[in-house]
């Protein structure tokens, strides 16, 4: 069974610490991933261990659900 992960935060030091170790945790890559950051960082192309996903928006509340698709 598969996991997701989202990071929030992720054009700064720690969450790009974070996405240098992609499944690390879990031993093998998640089947999902988001990556969150502020309005400046929005459409920033992160890499994220085979693949190149693009930064959207956090905001002060996130919840699962809005994530979840």
């Amino acid at each position: 069974m598969g996991y997701k992960v989202a990071v929030v935060g992720a054009t700064g030091n720690v969450g790009r610490e974070m996405l240098n170790h992609p499944g690390r945790a879990q031993n093998s890559p998640p089947t999902r991933s988001w990556l969150l950051a502020s309005r400046r960082s929005v459409g920033v192309e992160v890499s994220y261990g085979d693949r190149t996903l693009k930064v959207k928006r956090s905001s002060i509340m996130i919840s699962a659900t809005s994530i979840s698709a």
